[in-house]
């Protein structure tokens, strides 16, 4: 199976998407058919801000369309907060959908896992990971959530996190896990592996986009 990726939206966690992938074929010893497109994260951020999931949508199929030209069979959005207009984009799109959210809903069914944490964006967290349904989702309190979305942004438009936002979003992980009770807590940002690296911040966490690329890996190798 070809698989298309929707990439730049960031361009790091396009990278953390094919990294993934690559490794996932070489560890199975199979050879990786992949194409990604170049998507634009400020037009995606603003479309996400100002609720247009239909515009959005519309962008993701013209992408998709020139995927399916260059020979792709499933098409993946490499962005949690690119999620926002997933239904839209189900309804137009001219490939099948790798969607993350059932993705992590398999996931977290699969090991047991009651309550979560999630950072990422403003429409990632205020809708609990696009409503989840395998597991209790909690987001830091309204007054945090703001000043959250808007330090994901930044990293995402920037490729790169700086020592203060990476103390940041370590120090709301923390609460998440602490004062909120989440037995993990997840990057629901595909960007946020900027901040947190390979480091251990004290807590359980999981990468989103590790999750969802395993996923598009596993579906693409079961369809030979």
């Amino acid at each position: 199976m070809h698989i298309g990726l929707i990439g730049g939206i960031g361009p790091a966690a396009t990278e953390v998407y094919y990294r993934a992938l690559v490794r996932a074929f070489a560890d199975a010893g199979r050879r990786l058919r992949l194409t990604i497109v170049h998507a634009d994260a400020a037009e995606l951020i603003a479309n996400l801000e100002a609720g247009r999931n239909a515009e959005q949508a519309a962008i993701f199929a013209r992408f998709i369309d020139q995927l399916r030209a260059g020979g792709c069979d499933i098409a993946a959005v490499t962005s949690m907060g690119g999620h926002f207009c997933i239904k839209e984009l189900e309804a137009v799109s001219s490939l099948p959908l790798a969607n993350a959210v059932a993705a992590l809903d398999a996931y977290f069914a699969a090991r047991g896992v009651k309550r979560i944490g999630v950072m990422g964006t403003r429409a990632v967290m205020e809708s609990r990971l696009y409503g989840l349904s395998s597991v209790d989702v909690v987001a830091p309190p309204p007054v945090e959530l703001v000043s959250v979305h808007q330090a994901y942004v930044t990293i995402a438009k920037a490729g790169w996190a700086s020592p203060e936002h990476c103390a940041y979003f370590r120090a709301v992980g923390l609460a998440l896990h602490r004062d909120q009770g989440a037995d993990i807590v997840v990057l629901g940002g595909t960007d946020l592996s900027l901040a947190f690296g390979a480091d251990d911040p004290g807590y359980p966490i999981v990468d989103s986009a590790l999750i969802h690329a395993d996923a598009i890996a596993r579906t693409a190798m079961a369809a030979g």
